[in-house]
């Protein structure tokens, strides 16, 4: 086999934002961070929700305000009704 057929695998580190909880592990992702863990250097992914902060897993409500994802949709779709018409 091609040794160009397969993807490289680099130590990543993903980094849940909401916990601060680290998930290390290797993938073929990377990152413009990096960081040294234990004497070995990691590609550093920042994550917004991981199994350790995801609401179907740890059982807690969160409330999300979504305003702004609201107004921004709104805001989309009555500018391409304008333009139909």
């Amino acid at each position: 086999m091609k040794p160009e057929g397969h993807p490289v695998l680099n130590n990543v580190c993903f980094l849940d934002v909401s916990s601060g909880k680290r998930f290390q592990t290797k993938s073929t992702m990377k990152s413009a961070r990096k960081e040294v863990i234990d004497g070995v250097e990691f590609f550093i992914v920042l994550r917004d929700v991981t199994s350790d902060s995801h609401p179907a897993y740890t059982g807690e409500k969160r409330i999300v305000d979504t305003a702004g994802r609201v107004e921004k949709f709104t805001n989309k779709f009555k500018r391409g009704a304008a333009k139909a018409k």
